[in-house]
């Protein structure tokens, strides 16, 4: 895992679908959801519409949360699949790499630098995954994601 950083960010709009989750549903919830707003997307590329990378917004500690794509050019809301955004603003952040089950660590890394360098969370966390490699399927250790929290300015 890379050191912890920390900067201003840009919100990037998202195309999602919302849920609320236990701890437990995360692993097969956000899969089936990247899926579910990826082909939402896909059905509107003759309109412009075009996804980027997978994200799952973490808006509280109740897991109420929102899973898609990145959006790039127009989109039209269908079905139970939205508009939104990640959140903007001074963010704490670091890129993991390794598979999915062990992003607990990076989570924990983040929060912990937080509290070293008296920066307050303010709520919201999020993980934007980076786009399958074929590699990755046979070196979970090169598993993209950036994990970021939004904290207080």
């Amino acid at each position: 895992m890379e050191p912890v950083g920390f900067k201003h960010i840009a919100s990037i709009p998202v195309a999602v679908v919302r849920r609320r989750a236990s701890a437990a549903q995360l692993s097969t919830l956000v899969p089936e959801c990247c899926g579910l707003v990826w082909r939402a997307v896909q059905a509107q590329k003759d309109t412009g519409a075009k996804g980027g990378r997978h994200v799952a917004i973490y808006w509280n500690g109740d897991i109420r949360l929102e899973v898609g794509v990145e959006l790039q050019g127009p989109f039209e809301e269908t079905g139970e699949v939205f508009r939104s955004a990640t959140p903007g603003g001074p963010a704490a952040f670091v890129r993991h790499l390794g598979p999915y089950h062990t992003l607990g660590a990076a989570h924990e890394s983040v929060r912990t630098w937080c509290e070293a360098n008296g920066h307050r969370l303010a709520g919201p966390s999020w993980e934007i995954y980076g786009h399958w490699q074929p590699e990755w399927d046979t070196n979970p250790r090169l598993i993209r994601t950036d994990v970021f929290y939004q904290v207080a300015s």
